[in-house]
């Protein structure tokens, strides 16, 4: 799983969100890669989907914006 961004030069924090929200739903990072516009995670494959669902939810991609028609 990857984050990639430019404004993550600007967010401090953003490594620590994606590293707490993972140990929480039981997925282990094996490896991690970090730059100043991108973070990868190296976890086994039959997490990957609730890996994702993690970072979603930890940085509110989850959300649905139902007043924009």
């Amino acid at each position: 799983m990857s984050v990639v961004g430019v404004g993550m030069r600007n967010q401090p924090g953003v490594a620590a969100r994606c590293s707490r929200c993972s140990p929480t739903k039981s997925v282990n990072i094996r490896v991690i890669s970090t730059s100043e516009i991108k973070i990868s995670c190296l976890i086994d494959e039959k997490y990957a989907e609730l890996a994702v669902r993690a970072l979603h939810t930890a940085f509110g991609l989850d959300k649905t914006d139902t007043a924009k028609s």
